[in-house]
């Protein structure tokens, strides 16, 4: 990946420096979720912009980047085809969000849980990049960032959060500059060992659940440990817990892929191309009946 050395960041476009951190934080796991976290900042900036020389310097040096980093990924579908790219970038706010709300309702609430759900709220921002979000994304990205913001806050006054969604009222917080001093913090963390890399997770987080429409087990917050995972279960536990018909066990790295496939097969026939459609399904029937990761 092309190389980014960008000079600092001027005052009327500070709200993009969230999306370029994480981009940062997944140049080396991830090149997709860079390259799309680092077109939202575009995007945004160019719409922030009062155009002075400084801001445009800033924003064609990324705009530089953007376009040297796409001709050398001209082979990767996740950054040259929108579906491809949703599928993808979905896949990894679905699996930061229920790495942060698992644990959030297993009662293990840390500023990591705090910094995942906001990673999330930020990727399905920079989903709308691609193109609208569903009802159910909406709904994830608006609870995610309250949750954030909710246990960043509980955990800077010294309050134990209450697990799992409870009343909204954050019409007065500042979500980016109650979450800005952590995060600064939390960048060199994330590059370390020290991050758990739930699957596939930027800051160590996972999931896939609609947020109002969780089951009605999940959505019982209220009446006591209903719907939450016991404090000892870890993120491996809980996905492979799935399997074939056949009873075989499928790794996570396979419902991962499953997904995706799945996904991608929606999106090629967006582009009415059935052949695509039906290879993709093909591989997501392959690993979900013979957990097997191909054709052959």
């Amino acid at each position: 990946m092309v190389g980014l050395n960008l000079p600092e960041i001027p005052l009327p476009l500070k709200s993009i420096e969230q999306s370029l951190r994480i981009a940062s934080v997944y140049d080396q796991r991830d090149p997709v979720v860079s390259y799309w976290c680092r077109l939202y900042a575009l995007q945004t900036g160019l719409k922030l912009s009062t155009k002075t020389p400084e801001e445009t310097n800033f924003l064609l040096k990324l705009m530089d980047w953007l376009e040297m980093t796409k001709k050398e990924s001209r082979d990767n579908e996740a950054i040259t085809n929108d579906a491809a790219a949703q599928a993808h970038l979905e896949n990894w706010a679905e699996k930061i969000f229920l790495f942060a709300d698992t644990n959030d309702r297993a009662s293990n609430i840390t500023k990591k849980v705090a910094q995942s759900f906001f990673t999330a709220g930020l990727l399905y921002d920079v989903l709308t990049v691609i193109g609208e979000l569903s009802e159910n994304d909406m709904q994830k990205r608006k609870y995610a960032k309250w949750k954030a913001t909710y246990i960043y806050n509980c955990l800077q006054n010294g309050e134990t959060p209450i697990p799992g969604p409870i009343e909204e009222n954050t019409d007065n917080i500042d979500l980016e500059k109650s979450l800005e001093e952590e995060l600064n913090d939390s960048v060199t963390t994330m590059k370390t060992k020290e991050e758990e890399e739930a699957p596939l997770n930027t800051d160590g987080s996972t999931d896939s659940h609609n947020i109002d429409s969780f089951d009605s087990t999940r959505n019982s917050t209220s009446k006591g440990n209903a719907g939450k995972l016991p404090s000892d279960v870890k993120e491996d536990d809980y996905y492979t817990t799935l399997k074939t018909e056949g009873g075989v066990e499928l790794s996570l790295e396979q419902i991962n892929n499953a997904q995706k496939f799945i996904k991608w097969a929606g999106g090629a026939l967006n582009y009415d191309d059935v052949p695509l459609a039906v290879t993709n399904l093909r591989k997501a029937l392959n690993i979900l009946t013979l957990a097997k990761d191909s054709d052959d």
